[in-house]
């Protein structure tokens, strides 16, 4: 019998094989998966997105009862504008132009009455849109405007968010489901923004057209709902064109849904725009207004938006219109390459983008096109007639005048030179413009070069300012010390800090402009330097004088010194600097100021100044950069000031010279050698300079004898002789390298 070790063993039988599951179901479930987990954050965030005190309450739509605003009035006594929080005119839907209504309804949200707070075709048309062609669409209802519209401003602004977005949907839900579609309706109307400072329908109609809201015309209501796309582009009073043009897409979608035919479309498409005689001037001097208003906020609290103030203001109306025009002419030639290739995006181009993306409210903090700042000043007073803080106040609300920091380049130079005359030194003295460099522990060599990249030899001090040389420059302040040039800038009303570095003399220490600007004051009363105010009195609503700020003065140079500083600060518009593009345009006009440019062409300028007004003119990038090629104060700034006094001086006579004061002495100078010229000196050295009374030279020239030239520069030893340290004035080398306090290539300072 075989034993059973001996069989061989069965084979182990195993389990047909199941079959795996087709990709696409693989795939599918994987894409179920994704959707679910979606959901599920999605409803996560939507229970969330009103935690707390995170969403405001909608009983605040019950409270809505508009405070009395006060009135800003120009020193003239025409109104400019009122500061309120609550700025408008509330009036009941049925007092409303059923043409205002339906305009609003086909433009900002064309399905009002069939959603309950949310557009989800809308909404998924916008995702979808966002994810196939990149653009990215807003898709805010009437309703969620008008749930956004109960968050305070600055956050409104700040805070754009996809959370904040689900807040607004949310709240827009709570708001549909205690309000009847008519009342929110009537809500938005009355509180929406309408750009020229108007907020709701019937405060627009009447600062646009003159009349109440229910007296437009289909026209006049496309304008109104042209406007919240974006307030300031449309504004019909800024852009006309581009109001009317905006004004027809309107009117072509209310043709599109049925609410007018072809040929009425037509028709109201070829209305002309008919705008009212202001009624106020709201849309002018918005950043003035705003440093108005920031100025009183601390002084009277909630009675300035509630309480019905008078405010009179130092705002000369006409100025100011004429600073915004030339201001914005010359930053549209600059743009269009008028003065070299303009290779940034331009303000045009940046709004079309902003209309392309349905970009809302104000833009960026830092502007990304080209800005500027005008201001002018009454040099007697300190009142400021007009103040332009910026391009475009509604997309950028950051003013350029008071809280912007900047190098002020060249226009610093006249306090180095004020500081050397105060220290004794006659505007004869001679500094040498010769290469330099300069050596500072941990430092890289600094080799500062001039504007045009030359060296002038000895120069008269007068010379060295009006030409707007840097190395001789910079050899006078260091002579003075930095301390010393830093005291005269705090005199002067410099309250930023200054570092104590060479590179300051040249203008590399950040100044806040409105500072620097005032500053000139000081040369066009002769010594007197004046604060800058904006208002003149606050009144009660019943004409009661409740603040009256005095005019603040202060006696920061003699006389003399003044009168000197002065007369160089011409040369530089007759024939320095500036003359060109300001001393020929003015022939009989007593003129002084200086140009300033800073390293790379980043900031340009120029401060000029008559015996009654200053008036400072900066162009550049919030983002400092070039802004093109060869830009200098003189042919990008100063051409403004020029277009805004041809202006002013149109409307104003003429002032006289400044008065030279008796005691002043004056000389015949040699000016290659610094002493009394003689008889030997040639013709064309000679020139009249004036002294304060003991600074002039007492010897004649040695240099120039009857037995000719002895030699074309001054002799070792003559007065007013410039060097550092006490070392020979060039015995300074050139090299390569960039300054403690300043960028390398810091010769662009004219």
């Amino acid at each position: 019998m075989p034993s059973r070790f001996s069989k061989r063993p069965r084979r182990a039988q195993t389990s047909p094989r199941r079959p795996r599951s087709p990709w696409w179901r693989r795939l599918l479930v994987g894409v179920l998966a994704l959707i679910a987990f979606g959901l599920a954050g999605a409803l996560a965030a939507w229970m969330g997105a009103c935690a707390g005190s995170s969403c405001p309450s909608i009983e605040t739509l019950d409270q809505y009862d508009p405070d009395q605003a006060s009135k800003v009035y120009a020193a003239d006594g025409r109104l400019v504008t009122d500061l309120g929080l609550q700025r408008r005119t509330v009036v009941p839907l049925a007092e409303m132009s059923p043409a205002v209504i339906a305009a609003f309804i086909a433009t900002e949200d064309k399905r009002f009455y069939e959603h309950d707070g949310i557009d989800w075709v809308r909404a998924f048309g916008a995702v979808k849109n966002r994810l196939t062609r990149g653009r990215l669409e807003g898709f805010s209802t009437i309703t969620m405007q008008l749930a956004g519209n109960l968050w305070p401003e600055e956050i409104n602004r700040r805070d754009r968010s996809i959370k904040r977005k689900l807040r607004e949907m949310k709240v827009a839900m709570r708001i549909e489901a205690k309000y009847p579609k008519d009342k929110i309706l009537e809500l938005y109307l009355n509180q929406i923004e309408l750009g020229n400072r108007a907020y709701g329908v019937q405060a627009a109609s009447l600062r646009y057209f003159g009349k109440n809201v229910r007296d437009l015309n289909v026209a006049e209501a496309g304008v109104l709902a042209a406007l919240p796309k974006a307030p300031s582009r449309y504004n019909p009073r800024k852009n006309p064109h581009l109001a009317v043009q905006r004004r027809n897409v309107v009117i072509g979608l209310l043709r599109d849904q049925g609410k007018l035919t072809a040929a009425e479309a037509s028709r109201w498409q070829a209305y002309p725009l008919l705008l009212s005689s202001r009624d106020d001037f709201s849309s002018v001097a918005e950043y003035f207004v705003e440093a108005v208003r920031q100025r009183l906020q601390p002084r009277f609290g909630e009675d300035l938006y509630k309480g019905g103030l008078r405010i009179y203001t130092t705002l000369d109306l006409d100025v100011q219109q004429a600073a915004e025009r030339a201001l914005e002419t010359q930053l549209q030639a600059i743009e269009g390459g008028a003065w070299g290739a303009f290779r940034h995006t331009t303000f045009r181009q940046y709004l079309d983008e902003r209309a392309d993306e349905g970009a809302e409210g104000a833009g960026p903090a830092q502007s990304p096109y080209l800005q500027g700042l005008v201001v002018t000043i009454d040099a007697r007073t300190g009142h400021v007639l007009a103040l332009v803080g910026g391009r475009d106040y509604d997309d950028n609300r950051f003013n350029r005048v008071s809280q912007a920091r900047r190098q002020p380049g060249s226009t610093f130079k006249p306090i180095v030179y004020s500081a050397a005359l105060r220290a004794g030194y006659p505007l004869s003295t001679l500094l040498q413009d010769e290469p330099l460099q300069l050596e500072v522990p941990g430092q890289p060599l600094w080799a500062p070069q001039n504007y045009d990249l030359k060296t002038y030899g000895p120069v008269t001090m007068r010379y060295a300012l009006s030409q707007s040389l840097n190395l001789s420059t910079i050899r006078l302040g260091m002579e003075l010390g930095e301390d010393a040039v830093i005291s005269e800038a705090r005199t002067f009303g410099i309250t930023t800090p200054i570092r104590a570095v060479p590179s300051i003399h040249i203008g590399a220490a950040d100044v806040i402009p409105l500072e620097m600007i005032a500053a000139y004051t000081a040369f066009a009363n002769l010594g007197r330097r004046t604060v800058p105010e904006t208002i003149l009195r606050v009144e009660d609503k019943n004409g009661n004088i409740l603040w009256q700020p005095p005019v603040q003065q202060k006696e920061v140079m003699d006389p003399m010194q003044a009168w000197l500083m002065n007369s160089v600060l011409q040369d530089v518009v007759r024939g320095g600097t500036a003359s060109s593009s300001v001393g020929r345009y003015f022939p009989s006009l007593p003129i002084g100021g200086k140009t300033g440019t800073t390293n790379d062409y980043r900031d340009t300028w120029f401060v000029g100044y008559t015996p009654e007004l200053v008036t400072g003119v900066w162009v550049g990038f919030d983002q400092p950069r070039k802004i093109v090629p060869n830009a200098q104060g003189g042919r990008l700034a100063a051409p403004v000031w020029t277009a805004l006094m041809k202006e002013v001086y149109e409307r104003r006579p003429t002032p006289g010279p400044w008065r030279r004061p008796e005691a002043l002495a004056f000389a015949e100078i040699d000016k290659t050698t610094g002493y009394k010229a003689t008889p030997f000196c040639p013709r064309e050295v000679h020139y009249i300079e004036s002294f304060i009374p003991g600074t002039e030279p007492a010897q004649f020239c040695p240099v120039h004898s009857p037995f000719g030239a002895m030699g074309g520069s001054p002799l070792p030893g003559a007065p007013g002789m410039m060097a550092p340290g006490g070392q020979a004035a060039d015995s300074a080398a050139p090299a390569p390298g960039p300054a403690p306090g300043v960028a390398p290539g810091v010769a662009p300072r004219r």
